[in-house]
C-alpha cells in the first residue's frame, strides 16, 4: 500500500442555507451555528494533522459541504489563508470549492479567487424551476446564470456543474432540456448523478410511505444513456462513470479517490485515508468543536487490511473509463498482478462482456460499453 504522505486535501464545511430533500451528508442549517468557532477548530485540526503526518506538497484541494460558499467574504478569506498557512500548496495545484448558485456573489467569488481557489463545482442539479423546488434547492435557474457570469468575472475558467437525473416526477424530455441548457453554458466539466434515496432524508421518509413518484427504471436508464450521448457528442471525454470533461479539465482531486491514493480529510464528518488507515471525523458541530480543542476529532480510525485495499482499488478504479492496470496495481501492492488476485472474477466479467482487456501499462481492464450502465454489478464482483 502507498505509504507517502497524502498529496490531496479534503476539507468539510458543514453549513447550508437549508437541507435538500435528498441529502444525507454531514450538513447543518446555518442559522445560529457557531461558524467562527468552527473555523477555529478546523485550524486546530490542521495544526494537529500536519504534526501527526507532515505534508508533502499538496497537488489538489477540495472544499466540500454542506455549502462552503455560505461563509461570508471575511470568513472565506480567513479560512483560505489558514489552509495556505498549514499546508504547502503546489503552485499548479487544482483547488476546488463546491458552491450553491444561490450563495455566490461577486465579492465572495473574488475572495475565493484571491485565496487560491481556481476551480468551482456548482450544485445546479436541474434547469427546471419546478424540479428544483421539488428537491428542496433554494436557487432558481436565473441564479445559475448569474453565478456562472459572476464566477467568470472573478477570473474563474475551470467551472463544473452537477446535474441530477432520476428525480421525482422527472421526464426524459425535461432532462434533455436541462442538458441542452447546461451545454449552452460552454463549461469544461459536467458531473451527472442518478438520485439515490438515502436513509435519514426527507425523500427516504416519503419513499417509505410510497409518496415519492420516482421515474421507472427504464426511464432512468434512458436518461443516463441520453446524457452519455449528448455529452460525448458535444466533444466531452466520458472519463468516469458520472463525469465528463474537455481534455485537461478532468477533476484531479476525484481521480485521487478513484486511484485509491491517500488523502487528508479534515472537518466535521470528513473521511481521510493515509498510511493504510481510514478515518472518519466526529459529525456533530459541538462534539467536533469539543474534541478539536484537545485532540484530533476522530470518530473512528480503522486499519485497511491489504485484501480490502485491493478490492477498493478495483471498485474505484473501474469507475474510470480508462480502467485499472497492472503497473498501478503492482506499485500499490508489492509487485502483484490483477490476474493473480482477481483472476476468477476478471474471467467471469470478460465472459459476460461487462469488461474488456486493455494493453498499456502492463495490461489491464476497463468497463465495456455494455458494462458502463451496469457498473455496480461489476464492482460487486470484487467484494469477497
Amino acid at each position: 500500500m502507498l505509504t507517502h504522505a497524502p498529496r490531496a486535501l479534503y476539507i468539510h464545511i458543514p453549513f447550508c442555507t437549508n437541507k435538500c430533500h435528498y441529502c444525507d451528508f454531514t450538513s447543518y442549517v446555518l442559522k445560529g451555528q457557531p461558524v467562527d468557532a468552527y473555523l477555529d477548530a478546523l485550524e486546530r485540526e490542521m495544526v494537529m494533522t500536519t504534526e501527526a503526518l507532515p505534508p508533502e506538497e499538496i497537488r489538489t484541494v477540495f472544499v466540500g459541504g454542506g455549502t462552503p460558499t455560505v461563509l461570508t467574504p471575511p470568513q472565506m478569506e480567513r479560512f483560505l489563508s489558514s489552509v495556505k498557512r498549514h499546508f504547502p500548496i503546489h503552485p499548479d495545484a487544482e483547488f476546488t470549492m463546491e458552491a450553491n448558485p444561490g450563495t455566490t456573489d461577486l465579492e465572495k467569488l473574488t475572495a475565493m479567487r484571491a485565496g487560491g481557489v481556481n476551480r468551482i463545482s456548482f450544485g445546479v442539479q436541474s434547469f427546471d424551476n419546478g424540479l428544483l423546488e421539488r428537491i428542496g434547492r433554494i436557487h432558481n435557474v436565473d441564479d445559475v446564470y448569474r453565478s456562472i457570469e459572476n464566477a467568470r468575472t472573478a477570473g474563474f475558467d475551470n467551472l463544473s456543474i452537477d446535474l441530477m437525473f432520476g428525480l421525482p416526477g422527472q421526464r426524459v424530455e425535461q432532462l434533455s432540456d436541462s442538458v441542452a441548457k447546461a451545454l449552452a453554458l460552454n463549461l469544461p466539466h459536467y458531473s451527472l448523478y442518478g438520485l439515490k434515496v438515502e436513509e435519514n432524508t426527507l425523500f427516504h421518509a416519503l419513499y417509505e410511505r410510497n409518496e415519492l413518484p420516482l421515474p421507472p427504471e427504464e426511464d432512468e436508464l434512458a436518461m443516463y444513456m441520453l446524457l452519455i450521448e449528448k455529452l460525448t457528442g458535444a466533444g466531452f471525454n466520458h472519463y468516469e462513470i458520472s463525469n465528463f470533461a474537455k481534455p485537461g479539465f478532468e477533476s484531479r482531486h476525484n481521480i485521487t479517490y478513484w486511484r485509491n491514493e491517500p488523502y487528508y480529510g479534515l472537518g466535521a464528518g470528513a473521511h481521510g485515508y493515509a498510511r493504510g488507515e481510514r478515518h472518519v471525523n466526529i459529525k456533530g458541530i459541538q462534539p467536533y468543536l469539543d474534541a478539536a480543542a484537545s485532540r484530533l476529532p476522530r470518530l473512528e480510525t480503522n486499519p485497511v487490511p491489504e485484501e480490502e485495499a485491493m478490492e477498493d482499488f478495483m471498485m474505484v478504479g473501474l469507475r474510470m473509463l480508462q480502467g485499472v492496470n497492472n503497473d498501478d496495481f503492482a506499485a500499490q501492492f508489492a509487485g502483484r498482478t490483477l490476474e493473480s488476485i482477481f483472476g476468477d472474477a476478471l474471467q467471469q466479467l470478460l465472459k459476460q462482456g461487462l469488461i474488456e482487456s486493455t494493453s498499456g501499462h502492463g495490461g489491464g481492464y476497463r468497463l465495456s460499453k455494455k458494462g458502463i450502465p451496469l457498473g455496480n454489478e461489476v464492482f460487486g464482483a470484487f467484494i469477497s
